[in-house]
């Protein structure tokens, strides 16, 4: 089952207790945040209001009792789009709750899907939604997965065990 607007806001909102996102293409090509992008790679302040929207859902998440987080898959070097995150998006993303987590994939790829352009989210260790990009980063849809979680639980698993948080893994880059 596609999962666009709406529908997809109502299923990502659903989730009682868990959400977690399994997050790994090198470049997101998304037309809302490329001014941003540029602006950031012409070494220009960040805007006040940065993601905002996303902050207060995730705040919102965690004020009743709920987690979110994701493990960011990279390989060196990284890319400007990932510069872009480390130093823009993900710090406002922890400081409203979201646990971020990131493992480099450079030399081991520790039996993750890391080919195919999905990325996904996992709800509660049991909703999957497949997050479906073409080569280029853009998003081409997202999807409903209707089979068993087992693969993606356990992705999860290995993921968290070899990921190391934002914070350690970002001391002594220069994003």
């Amino acid at each position: 089952m596609r999962l666009a607007g709406e529908d997809w806001r109502r299923f990502f909102d659903a989730f009682g207790r868990e959400a977690w996102r399994f997050e790994a293409q090198p470049v997101y090509t998304m037309p809302r945040e490329q001014e941003n992008v540029a602006r950031f790679l012409r070494g220009e302040a960040k805007p006040a209001e940065h993601n905002a929207r996303w902050h207060e859902r995730v705040h919102s998440y965690v004020q009743s009792g709920r987690t979110i987080g994701r493990v960011r898959i990279v390989r060196q070097p990284l890319t400007d789009y990932q510069r872009y995150q480390f130093a823009w998006g993900i710090p406002g993303n922890i400081a409203a709750g979201e646990d971020i987590r990131v493992l480099d994939v450079t030399s081991h790829d520790y039996g993750l899907p890391l080919s195919g352009g999905r990325d996904w989210w996992m709800f509660d260790r049991a909703r999957i939604a497949h997050l479906n990009f073409g080569p280029d980063g853009t998003q081409i849809n997202r999807e409903a997965y209707e089979g068993d979680p087992a693969p993606y639980q356990e992705w999860q698993r290995i993921a968290l065990e070899y990921a190391v948080p934002f914070e350690e893994f970002v001391k002594g880059l220069d994003v």
